[in-house]
């Protein structure tokens, strides 16, 4: 853990490099998988799935007896809190339902904007050390809201041959149309160019490691869009003395744990504070189970201390970190003047991991300062808005000695022409 006391501005970019591994060192490797899986399909996929997982798959499809069999190895109590989260992420994602409505720019000219839904979606969901069931319930919901037509999603297959019984049910409540047992680039090259049983889709979502991340970024140069650029998990906590070390504390672990490439940085307005939540974390992450991975973590953790509040302010929109906690006792101040940031957690009872899971709001955000440019997930990721417009003879008569001024400029004389051959014919 390293901590410096009031850095000079200059110095914050090199104080804050993430530890990323340069996936573009994978690109041969992955384009191969691609190119054959593309070229072979099914056949290629099951001699990927043996070697990369260990496992014969025949058929990839998950059977609705298969998805019934999980349901009942799953308990009550986790039920309910799927079932709780899932209601919340519904909730606030119907929200961002938004409508353009018809504008007439100027008399005769209307234009509207129409959002009608991605076809075809495909979320990948990490199966491994932590099947991320949560991260179903964020990606499928919102295409359901948006009437994504199809929403096929892969996972990896244990050694037993099966998806994590938690993922399966939550795909269930969610509304996934069709479920894979495939993972890692094979999954992405299934989803990205179809094969005997995949079908191909048109935008893909979902976390995964570096191989997986960099098969994404592939696939995005074919017909295939994607989510975001992503790396490593971050979070950024801003905490002053009236925070409460522990919760701190626990929120950096929370982050830590996710994996040894993750970044956790504190910023603090003294020593003192730093000092008091590094003893919490001495005392914390002995309890842990993912020990090993949160001490990787930590061992490239950032501890800073700056004093005054507003050069905290411009750190953090440098950093634009995917995870933003504010337990600070102005912290309404604060987040008014954030520009760069995943999602942002206000006050001591408001822990990261709530938007993790269930207060409604999405986790799928952007990592590796791509907050500057990037949202997070939200329903408008799994929308497209087509724009329409409709000019009658006054309104032509109105803009069109404009549009021929402006396609003569440009040299370009046909343009020209289908304005004033309209023209003339209104005389």
């Amino acid at each position: 853990m390293k901590t410096f006391i009031n850095p000079d501005k200059k110095e914050w970019p090199e104080i804050l490099r993430r530890p990323l591994f340069d996936i573009s060192e994978l690109y041969p490797t992955v384009m191969s998988v691609l190119d054959d899986i593309k070229k072979r399909g099914d056949e290629a996929l099951r001699e990927y799935t043996l070697k990369f997982d260990g496992i014969d798959i025949q058929d990839f499809a998950v059977s609705e007896e298969e998805i019934n069999e999980a349901e009942t190895l799953i308990d009550a109590e986790l039920k309910g809190a799927i079932l709780l989260a899932s209601k919340n992420i519904e909730k606030f994602h119907t929200a961002q339902k938004s409508e353009l409505k018809k504008m007439e720019i100027m008399p005769g000219v209307v234009c509207w904007q129409k959002a009608v839904p991605i076809e075809k979606v495909g979320l990948y969901i990490p199966g491994g050390t932590a099947p991320l069931f949560s991260t179903v319930l964020m990606l499928a919901i919102p295409a359901q809201i948006a009437k994504c037509s199809e929403i096929v999603l892969c996972s990896p297959p244990n050694r037993e041959g099966k998806i994590h019984p938690a993922i399966l049910y939550a795909a269930k409540v969610a509304g996934v149309t069709k479920i894979y047992k495939l993972g890692g680039v094979q999954a992405i090259g299934a989803m990205t160019f179809g094969s005997e049983t995949v079908p191909k889709i048109y935008k893909i979502f979902g976390p995964g490691n570096q191989y997986v991340m960099a098969a994404k970024l592939l696939a995005s140069m074919n017909d295939v869009s994607i989510d975001m650029p992503a790396g490593p998990s971050e979070v950024l906590v801003v905490a002053d003395e009236t925070s409460n070390p522990a919760f701190v504390a626990s929120d950096l672990l929370s982050q830590a744990e996710h994996g040894a490439d993750s970044q956790v940085v504190l910023v603090a307005n003294s020593e003192k504070t730093v000092n008091e939540v590094k003893r919490e974390i001495e005392i914390q992450r002995e309890k842990l189970s993912r020990k090993d991975i949160v001490e990787k973590a930590l061992a490239h953790s950032i501890f800073i201390v700056l004093e005054n509040k507003e050069k905290s302010i411009d750190l953090i929109n440098e950093y634009a970190p995917e995870h933003l906690i504010l337990s600070v006792r102005d912290f309404a101040y604060m987040a008014e003047k954030i520009t760069s940031a995943g999602s942002v957690f206000l006050g001591s009872y408001t822990p990261e991991s709530a938007g993790d899971y269930a207060s409604g709001t999405n986790h799928t955000l952007p990592t590796n300062a791509w907050a500057r440019s990037y949202s997070g997930v939200n329903l408008e990721s799994f929308m497209k808005k087509i724009t329409f417009q409709e000019i009658s003879e006054e309104g032509l008569k109105k803009i069109g000695p404009a549009i021929e001024t402006m396609a003569t400029a440009e040299l370009l004389d046909a343009h020209k022409n289908a304005v004033t051959l309209r023209l003339q014919n209104l005389k």
